[in-house]
């Protein structure tokens, strides 16, 4: 039977923070507050996890609720369109239970004023009929801990980022990392490969171990395939580059529609600068998507550079495309 995403996911995710690899600092002060809360008996603060997607938040929340011996409950923001939604969720909740908000950014502004209450206060108010005769009740809630997930810290309100009393920025995974995350699942699913193999999967996983899981898999799909005689597959440098070019990644991890991005920016508007409404356009590519999903890597390797005036094909996205710069590009944009 075919396992959906989720269950891939479990396997391969770590048990224990002993186990996690990556995020060390983090490692370290979440082992620290977590010892402490256990001394004291007491929960967690109530902690947000930020950064680009497939870093580890969701990741880090259960083990604290596992090595806690509490439940795990994950809700997505935009999911809680009403106050009663989260007060029927919260009121749910056992002692140490992890309750993960994921985009949490994304909250509708009366869930999150009732989150206020629910966080500094445990207690939450109810009304338990409509009209005149309406009478509010509070109730008390247990000790628990909620985890915020967010790609924008920065589109929190002021009052909701306060009250985390821990709040860890997760960054992307160095090499080494990614080589041992890809050589775990390996053995974990039972593939064979080398560690060499491994390094070239993590060049194109964007310092994302979730990208190189999921290329991991991908690879492994092609290579079953292609030797369906074979039940000792061994993954090397060719299966890898091959089926990559497959799925339209080059060894740098950048794909078909980033590539036509940068194209579209060199050749539709001469290197830039071009706001997104333009290049979402021709690309026939949704803004948001366009905003949040394909240009930020391209940003931070340095290809496109976002300007006042839009975005701009950098001198290094040029020489990635092959396009000789036009005259002047760079020389009038350092005089802006």
């Amino acid at each position: 039977m075919e396992m959906d995403n989720v269950a891939v996911a479990s396997q391969i995710r770590p048990a224990n923070l002993e186990s996690f690899i990556g995020q060390r600092q983090i490692v370290k002060n979440l082992n620290v507050y977590l010892e402490a809360a256990l001394i004291r008996d007491e929960p967690l603060d109530h902690i947000v996890f930020y950064g680009p997607p497939g870093l580890g938040k969701t990741t880090l929340a259960r083990i604290l609720a596992d090595t806690q011996k509490a439940n795990f409950h994950s809700i997505s923001a935009p999911n809680l369109q009403r106050p009663g939604d989260i007060a029927k969720i919260v009121t749910s909740l056992g002692k140490k239970d992890i309750l993960f908000i994921d985009e949490i950014h994304r909250l509708p502004a009366p869930v999150e004023e009732m989150l206020y209450t629910v966080m500094e206060d445990r207690k939450i108010e109810i009304t338990l009929s409509e009209g005149m005769a309406s009478s509010p009740v509070q109730i008390d809630l247990p000790p628990f801990t909620i985890v915020g997930a967010t790609t924008r810290l920065g589109a929190l309100s002021s009052p909701l980022r306060d009250r985390f009393g821990i709040q860890f920025a997760l960054d992307y995974y160095d090499m080494e990392e990614l080589v041992a995350i890809i050589l775990r699942s390996a053995q974990i699913w039972n593939i064979s490969m080398e560690e060499v193999t491994a390094l070239e999967i993590a060049r194109r996983s964007r310092g994302t171990p979730r990208i190189a899981n999921h290329l991991l898999r991908r690879i492994w799909d092609f290579a079953i395939v292609e030797n369906k005689n074979n039940h000792n597959i061994h993954l090397d440098n060719v299966l890898v580059d091959q089926s990559c070019r497959k799925m339209g990644i080059d060894p740098n991890g950048i794909t078909q529609r980033e590539i036509r991005m940068m194209k579209s920016i060199a050749e539709d508007h001469h290197g830039g600068p071009v706001g997104l409404k333009p290049l979402a356009s021709l690309m026939s590519e949704d803004m948001i998507n366009l905003e949040e999903s394909i240009e930020p890597y391209l940003v931070r390797i340095g290809l496109i550079r976002r300007t006042p005036r839009g975005r701009v094909l950098s001198e290094k996205g040029f020489q990635y495309l092959g396009i000789q710069p036009f005259a002047g590009l760079f020389r009038v944009e350092e005089t802006q």
